[in-house]
């Protein structure tokens, strides 16, 4: 099969593709034996019925129009195999020569998706700063803290009750009237400031004393209480009892009891050790992203809008799975979230954009690279998958390669190893101390559309 490419547009190829007769009388057969299955012919069996009785029963231009109809899309998928190109959406196709006896010759015009050239100079040696992996005494502080919280033992107070401390109460929530029961509780030991039940009922409970009884309306969260009890309620709640944890002394007696440590110094020292591993595998995956970032963020390409529109369509779509896994719409989920629908279309239409730059940077690191995906490789990551999804891993393999799939996953591994190679060989020095914390900071303040996802 030869195939000849024009650049038309921007994005825009048009193939002329030349399929051989010998190829074109095989699968005119097979088109053919396919029709004569599915038509009955007085005398004949199913698929039994010869090439002039189905020209004269159904016509041999619908044979032809048929054979255009299997073959073209298999055709067209060999040829931007060859070329090397990566199409957005379907083809627009021209039929240029279908005669007996003669090559299969048609014009397939479609939009690729643009690639980057680059050289080893412009991607090797990417400066970013790691994260500091050394654990600060505030942070081993924190950890001892939950220990402590672990060892605690409850004491009546005299003051108000305030955020932390544990009140005994007895709750009755009900709707329109009707009582919750799976709600109401008697004797419920609540902890002020977890918002089990909202925030309205920590601001309620703050400053109640024993016997003290106060009412208020919460909107319970359909993801988290379901269907049948999300909604409007009234709760009314008697305060019976106020307690404050008291935390043991961290002192070397606690060690031996929280720990297998004689010491608290020792003990100290070991969850040093831990939060250090810890934030070293953390700081790995910054690293990662910080150096795929500051490559995208040199690269300067013409994204083709549709390729655009459908990655973020695609974002909008799981947006929407994801609000209704949890029994809600989309705009329900969005306003618990202080969103709405044209916030989150802007956000994963910029979240859109930077990951089709982040797939083409890779892609092109893998060009350069010559890099090539091992029957070794997609057998260790089909493997993990079948363990994940509970799944045989030959049957999972077969699924994959059916469906095309199989040329996806490789892709993924691919791009995987590229960036092995873009983090191996970057510029990474260590970050000064406290520049985490400001990174988190403005984080925070940025609401980003991976928290309508799975938060990838």
């Amino acid at each position: 099969m030869q195939t000849t490419v024009e650049n038309t547009d921007k994005h825009t190829v048009k193939l002329t593709i030349e399929v051989p007769a010998d190829q074109v009388d095989k699968d005119l057969d097979s088109t053919y034996r396919s029709i004569a299955r599915e038509v009955k012919i007085p005398g004949f069996r199913p698929g039994k019925a010869p090439k002039p009785i189905i020209d004269a029963q159904v016509g041999r231009d619908v044979v032809l129009e048929e054979f255009v109809h299997q073959s073209v899309p298999s055709y067209f998928r060999e040829a931007v195999t060859d070329e090397d190109l990566a199409p957005i959406g379907d083809p627009e196709v021209d039929v240029e020569q279908l005669e007996p006896g003669k090559s299969f010759i048609f014009t397939a015009t479609v939009e690729v998706r643009p690639r980057l050239a680059l050289t080893k100079d412009e991607y090797e040696g990417v400066a970013v700063e790691k994260p500091s992996t050394e654990p600060t005494d505030e942070d081993v502080d924190a950890y001892i803290e939950r220990l402590q919280r672990q060892f605690a033992e409850l004491e009546p107070v005299e003051r108000p009750a305030q955020e932390s401390d544990l009140v005994t109460v007895s709750q009755t929530v009900t709707r329109d009237g009707e009582q919750l029961d799976a709600l109401t509780r008697d004797e419920y030991l609540y902890s002020i400031g977890s918002q089990e039940f909202g925030e309205a009922m920590d601001a309620a409970l703050t400053g109640t004393k024993p016997g003290d009884i106060v009412e208020f309306d919460e909107d319970l969260a359909a993801e988290r209480f379901g269907e049948e009890l999300g909604g409007p309620a009234h709760f009314r709640v008697l305060v019976k009892d106020v307690k404050a944890l008291r935390l043991p002394e961290a002192d070397d007696a606690f060690a031996s009891t929280a720990s297998e440590f004689d010491t608290l110094a020792e003990l100290r020292d070991d969850l040093r050790d831990k939060l250090r591993e810890v934030k070293e595998r953390e700081a790995e995956g910054v690293v990662r992203d910080r150096v795929l970032q500051a490559l995208v963020d040199t690269v300067d390409v013409e994204l083709p809008e549709s390729l655009i529109a459908d990655e973020t369509a695609h974002r909008m779509h799981h947006a929407e799975q994801q609000a209704s896994r949890y029994g809600l719409t989309l705009e329900q989920m969005l306003e618990l979230q202080g969103w709405d629908r044209d916030r989150l279309a802007e956000d994963s239409r910029d979240h859109a954009i930077r990951a089709i730059k982040a797939d083409l940077v890779l892609e092109a690191v893998a060009r350069s690279e010559e890099l090539e995906v091992t029957a070794e490789e997609l057998g260790v990551q089909i493997g993990q998958m079948a363990q994940a999804y509970d799944r045989d891993p030959k049957e999972l393999a077969m699924q994959l390669d059916r469906s095309g799939q199989v040329v996806t996953l490789a892709g993924d591994i691919i791009r995987s190893k590229a960036l092995d190679i873009l983090v191996e060989r970057a510029d990474i020095t260590e970050e000064a101390p406290g520049a985490e914390e400001a990174d988190a900071s403005t984080a925070s303040a940025e609401p980003a559309e991976e928290g309508m996802e799975e938060q990838s």
